[in-house]
């Protein structure tokens, strides 16, 4: 189980725009899964809240929307539409 401190160094190479090992990848997914798993499909928002379109997966405007609109958790976000984009396993 990945401690607060591995995240919290992941978050940062990924801000930093660096890449996050493989190894690394697959366990923050099985992590997002586990925790999607347990999550209602239907949320409260807390406002004021901002609303964004879709980025299709697109890391780099996610990180600029963060850097214009406030970092999480001190905004709150709201996605419409398509968040994930493709993915394509090599496995």
């Amino acid at each position: 189980m990945q401690s607060h401190a591995d995240l919290d160094r992941q978050i940062e190479v990924l801000r930093e725009c660096n890449c996050l090992s493989k190894k690394e990848v697959k366990e923050l997914c099985e992590k997002a899964k586990a925790i999607l798993i347990e999550e209602c499909n239907v949320q409260p928002v807390r406002y004021p809240v901002t609303v964004c379109g879709d980025i299709h997966g697109q890391f780099y405007d996610l990180i600029e929307l963060f850097k214009i609109g406030g970092e999480t958790p001190d905004t709150n976000y709201l996605f419409m539409g398509d968040y994930v984009g493709s993915f394509v396993s090599d496995t």
